[in-house]
């Protein structure tokens, strides 16, 4: 029975190839468009951010005053002010806002890394050899972002949101023609 419904899904699939292919090379050019302009990127995916935080902030407002008898009143309240604070200041300065995310993603990065590391010198279980690799590359992006910041902080959101597009565009416009091979068969 699963076999059959997964041959179904499959088939479905198989015939929208072409969905998946169109998806993948849009990505894909969407992606190379950000790498070209990273710092124009890095600026409008922090207006799109702080529009997210105003927008997210303010629903969570109005809930809370409409759930006020229930527990956390202040607890939502605070926490949609905060949101609605950092969209305003998102907002008002993306710059600004670009460099303190590429400072949290530098540190993130290394203590990450630090914490792989360690992890894979203390615990011994069968991939460890790759989650040293994966720390130690971890913690040298770390050093490299938060050496470079706070210039860094122009393009580097910009280059990976690039980065990401690039790659998640190709999966799928493999996915595109393993999904055609597959309805053809």
């Amino acid at each position: 029975m699963a076999s059959k419904v997964f041959d179904t899904g499959l088939q479905e699939l198989g015939r929208s190839w072409g969905w998946h292919l169109a998806m993948g090379i849009t990505l894909t050019l969407l992606g190379i468009i950000a790498l070209i302009d990273s710092v124009a990127v890095s600026v409008v995916s922090m207006i799109i951010f702080g529009w997210l935080l105003l927008f997210g902030g303010l629903i969570e407002g109005v809930q809370a005053f409409r759930h006020r008898r229930g527990g956390h009143f202040f607890m939502h309240l605070l926490n949609a002010a905060f949101a609605i604070v950092v969209g305003l200041m998102l907002l008002r300065n993306p710059l600004a806002g670009s460099q303190v995310m590429t400072l949290l993603l530098a540190l993130y990065f290394m203590v990450s890394g630090i914490f792989r590391i360690f992890t894979a010198l203390t615990v011994e279980i069968t991939g460890s050899g790759w989650m040293l690799v994966d720390g130690i590359i971890t913690l040298i992006m770390g050093i490299v972002v938060w050496a470079q910041w706070p210039i860094a902080g122009l393009w580097i959101i910009g280059l990976f949101i690039g980065i990401y597009l690039i790659t998640y565009g190709w999966s799928q416009t493999m996915l595109a023609f393993t999904l055609r091979r597959l309805g053809a068969e």
